[in-house]
């Protein structure tokens, strides 16, 4: 028998769920928010959201860390969006502005309507970490002349970027981007090139052997042999994102299995992921559940990807990168870039899977160090290992 909602035509469905959007939006998160922030200020407390994942991310570690030694009590809380229903992920939004209302610190890494929608109070500084450097596919309102984005008008009226106190970036080369993409023309100084604290691990030694350890006992294939790494990002949207699927794995195989295996690290939002052919499942294996994409880049000797921002802090490790880019027309349609892709990418862009294996075959020959680190320069010139501390500093002011 088909659910009630599915006999009520969709116009009224949708009007339905957007008055109750603005329900939630413009009464009960804010007024939830006021009646907390009545509430003394804690100000030795912070608090971490995720509006996916249901335990902090790598975008959060040394954060985490590094507030803890300064003697901060941390919270955490997941919005859980896209893996609830409505009404669940609602409540949830309402249990984070009440914990919000008293933090003296709220960390974001993603797009936040619920923290956009209420009168921040005094003493309160919220940090948008962002959970990515550079500034590759377009975001927030950069996409409002795109298929992948809302409308500008809808993006005006339940923004996701506001309240910010302080947007951390890799390099002073792409504030311009985030500045548009966030809508801050009014306050483009909270844009900070002051670096990511997620890459910090990249310049820690300790981290790094631990990662490859890791990916050792993990996949035990890898001993002997170079490591491939293939890490696209979706396709469509996130609700119902889809992975590549046009990768030729056998051909990798017959041209590259003497010396390397295929590690394959699809993006999270992927939930139904390619299959790996059967006869291909000694050289290739899908670590999207087993490893982070930290690991999977330590341990890797080249990256192959297509518009994922993994490409800036894969630069950090001065490897060679491919770009597996068959539908790039389509992609710049759908979603676009900041810079023109040909010019920007830092190692060959490739339509096929024989011009992908073709240079990986030839990496002695055609990898060029050189235009990897005058990348790394532009985009990722504030990452220094030293980007945690340097963060909370800026927002502490000390």
């Amino acid at each position: 028998m088909p659910k009630i909602t599915k006999l009520i035509p969709k116009s009224v469905r949708e009007s339905l769920r957007s008055a109750l959007r603005d329900l939630i939006f413009f009464g009960v998160l804010p007024a939830t928010y006021l009646v907390g922030s009545r509430r003394a200020l804690d100000q030795k407390r912070a608090l971490f959201v995720e509006e996916t994942k249901t335990e902090p991310s790598d975008n959060y570690t040394r954060m985490l860390e590094e507030l803890k030694a300064r003697g901060y009590t941390c919270a955490f809380r997941s919005l859980r969006h896209y893996d609830v229903g409505t009404l669940p992920y609602y409540v949830r939004c309402a249990k984070m502005v009440w914990e919000a209302s008293t933090a003296r610190l709220v960390f974001l890494c993603e797009a936040s309507a619920p923290m956009s929608c209420v009168s921040l109070r005094p003493g309160t500084d919220v940090v948008q970490l962002w959970h990515a450097c550079g500034a590759f596919k377009k975001f927030g309102m950069s996409t409002a002349d795109k298929i992948f984005g809302d409308s500008r008008a809808e993006k005006k009226r339940h923004p996701y970027y506001e309240n910010l106190s302080l947007v951390t970036v890799s390099s002073p080369e792409i504030v311009w981007a985030y500045v548009e993409a966030m809508d801050l023309g009014e306050t483009p100084d909270v844009v900070k090139p002051v670096g990511v604290s997620r890459t910090d691990v990249f310049f820690d030694e300790g981290y790094l052997e631990a990662q490859r350890q890791l990916v050792a006992t993990r996949v035990p294939q890898t001993a002997g042999k170079k490591v491939i790494l293939y890490a696209p990002t979706f396709r469509g949207r996130i609700a119902d994102a889809e992975g590549p699927d046009q990768l030729d794995v056998p051909l990798l195989k017959e041209r590259l299995s003497d010396d390397y295996v295929l590690l394959i690290k699809h993006h999270p939002f992927v939930k139904k992921r390619p299959a790996i052919p059967e006869d291909c499942k000694d050289f290739a294996f899908d670590v999207s559940e087993s490893l982070s994409i930290e690991a999977a880049m330590v341990a890797s000797d080249v990256c192959v990807t297509d518009y994922s921002s993994l490409v800036f802090e894969y630069s950090l490790l001065d490897r060679p990168t491919a770009f597996f880019a068959y539908d790039l027309g389509d992609y710049d349609d759908w979603r676009g870039f900041y810079y023109d892709y040909d010019q920007m990418t830092p190692g060959p862009v490739c339509t096929t899977t024989e011009q992908l294996a073709d240079y990986v075959e030839h990496l002695d020959t055609r990898f060029d160090l050189d235009e990897v680190r005058a990348f790394r320069e532009k985009f990722m010139g504030a990452c220094d290992g030293k980007a945690t501390k340097r963060i909370l500093d800026t927002v502490l002011g000390e």
